[in-house]
């Protein structure tokens, strides 16, 4: 990338003039009329090399001239120090045929090939509801996934999920108490969902109880009761009904994955990590890593800055932590990952940072292959600028399949004049395209850790900042692509743009267009969201993208068989379009056919 040429001469620079182990960063002028680069580190080094800044940017810019940089136009020294640079005419013409002749691959790279990641998010509990933080969780790890592949490297998607534990008992005592209401056989996936879920509902009430007293005490210990059974499976009857409600549960997520174009590669489940958690911890209690307190085994995390967390309880079962550590085990041992990135809510940052602590401890070989990515809240606009935040053991959960009908009602009623001719099928996919891209552009669109508040209408919107917004530019480009095949206008090829046919030369606009100017940028985005690991930086990059694409369109006269210069619009639009499905598919967002 030309950032990269320009970053080791602007290196090499430095340190001709004394700078040992320079950090060179460029970043783009807000107003593109300072140039298409600018550095400050004439400023930065100032009180290292004991020079004014001007100084320092002189002597930069004297010794890039002699190298006479290829695409470089014009390098200028601006305010105390800082340095402008400007790209030539065909640089950003050259960048619009690279564009075209790589397609899907433009802004991949190669940082990370040979390497393997697994990428574990998502993880919804059978006999809970998916959630709307379980879309989160979703959009988030799907984007991470597609931006690490873009950097070359093999992911591994996995999804571990809860299938025993005290929530699986407090489901499966509600349903014997609604045993009398058990689905038929030919009852619906959604009226089988409804029924564990309302069981949950019913579980959670009872344990949780009025203090402990009368029958909500004896219904806590039918549940303490339930759990222990469904860990070591001693009762067939409620085994029959634990392997239904597991089955309709997971079968119900793999409906939602597909609607949100998530495969996974790989599942893991609590019960069958579990007895290998038990068993590591217990293993290193006995080499002091962990300690035995009143009969429970607990890591002390104080010596390291954290706090003590529970492994094992003095009821000798398992908690999350003792089974996160036969989990992660289990990842490095049938993966073997050069890094294993988790992504939950932020309401887990303690605990991982205690669990990852220890892991690396017992296993030095995992330091530093293990990360964290957390997420805020998905709350949801009450339209008076109030929130909404809920819980599954209350039954006021808002749901994701809920939400994901909501939105696509709502896109439903914005589509409802547009003409799909007897396409029925492709006017039901586009509306889940827009709803799905609705949401993730929603939660994709800041920096992961914040709370985002969702507002249906905002998100909806085909204009401004919004997924359909994305989607409705790129469908827009590529009607005028197939407009300019109906005219027999081809775009500028490879062979042809720069070639021997002065006439070409003469068919580009002299002037840049900000188009130009953010199109090629592309893969400086791509390579810091992986850098990062935040997508928000594609989505904001997108967004200005798709500014500078309506506003060309507003302006220029694209399909125009008379106009010497249609090819090269049409090369343009083309590029946009490239550029543009590209960064929504790594993002996770579908472009519909139609909107």
């Amino acid at each position: 990338m030309i950032q990269d040429r320009l970053k080791t001469a602007i290196t090499e620079a430095l340190m001709a003039i004394g700078v040992v182990s320079p950090k060179v960063t460029l970043e783009h002028p807000a107003d593109i009329a300072h140039g298409d680069y600018s550095t400050s580190v004439a400023l930065a080094y100032s009180r290292e090399l004991k020079l004014a800044p001007r100084i320092i940017a002189d002597k930069i810019v004297a010794h890039l001239t002699t190298l006479k940089l290829d695409d470089v136009a014009a390098i200028e020294i601006a305010g105390p120090g800082f340095i402008n640079i400007r790209l030539t005419r065909s640089f950003f013409s050259n960048e619009i045929v690279r564009i075209l002749k790589e397609g899907k691959n433009f802004g991949t790279n190669t940082t990370l090939k040979g390497k393997k990641i697994v990428i574990d998010y998502t993880n919804p509990n059978p006999f809970k509801v998916f959630h709307i933080g379980h879309l989160m969780a979703n959009a988030i790890g799907e984007a991470l996934s597609r931006i690490i592949e873009a950097h070359g490297a093999e992911v591994v998607r996995v999804n571990y999920q809860g299938d025993v534990g005290l929530h699986v008992a407090k489901a499966m005592w509600g349903m014997l108490q609604k045993e009398s209401e058990f689905p038929k056989d030919d009852a619906t996936l959604e009226d089988m969902i409804n029924y564990i879920s309302k069981a949950y509902v019913v579980g959670a009430a009872a344990y949780e109880g009025d203090g402990g007293s009368g029958a909500n005490k004896t219904a806590k210990e039918e549940i303490i009761i339930i759990n222990k059974m469904i860990f070591d499976r001693s009762n067939p009857k409620l085994m029959k009904m634990y392997e239904w409600g597991r089955k309709v549960s997971l079968l119900n997520f793999e409906v939602i994955y597909r609607k949100l174009g998530t495969k996974f590669d790989h599942y893991f489940f609590e019960s069958e990590v579990a007895a290998d958690g038990v068993a590591i911890v217990q293993d290193f209690l006995k080499r002091g890593v962990f300690t035995d307190s009143e009969g429970a085994i607990v890591f002390k995390g104080e010596p390291y800055g954290l706090h003590t967390r529970v492994f094992i309880t003095s009821q000798n079962l398992p908690t999350y932590e003792a089974k996160e550590v036969g989990l992660t085990r289990l990842k490095f041992d049938r993966f073997n990952p050069d890094m294993s990135i988790v992504v939950t809510a932020n309401e887990q940052n303690d605990y991982f940072r205690v669990v990852l602590k220890a892991l690396s401890i017992m296993f030095p070989y995992m330091a530093g292959k293990m990360k964290h990515v957390n997420h805020g809240m998905l709350r949801l606009s009450t339209g008076d600028g109030a929130s909404m935040k809920m819980g599954s053991r209350k039954g006021n959960v808002i749901t994701g399949e809920s939400l994901l009908s909501d939105v696509s009602a709502l896109a439903l009623e914005k589509m409802k004049d547009r003409d799909f001719g007897a396409q029925e099928s492709a006017k039901n996919q586009a509306i889940i395209d827009v709803s799905v891209g609705a949401i993730k552009y929603s939660i994709l669109k800041q920096a992961p850790g914040g709370d985002i508040i969702y507002d249906f209408e905002k998100s909806i919107s085909f204009e401004g900042d919004s997924g359909p917004y994305l989607q409705y530019a790129c469908v827009r480009a590529r009607s005028l692509i197939m407009k300019a095949e109906a005219a027999k206008i081809k775009p500028f090829s490879s062979s042809g743009l720069f070639g021997k046919k002065k006439a070409n030369l003469a068919a580009i606009p002299a002037e840049v267009t900000l188009l130009e100017k953010i199109l090629y940028r592309y893969p400086e985005v791509v390579e810091r969201a992986g850098q990062t690991y935040e997508p928000h930086h594609i989505v904001t990059y997108l967004i200005e993208l798709s500014a500078a694409f309506n506003n060309f369109y507003a302006n220029s006269t694209i399909v125009d068989a008379t106009d010497k210069a249609a090819p090269y619009r049409v090369a343009l639009t083309e590029a946009f379009t490239t550029v543009m499905s590209n960064g929504l598919n790594v993002l996770g967002i579908r472009v519909p056919v139609k909107m």
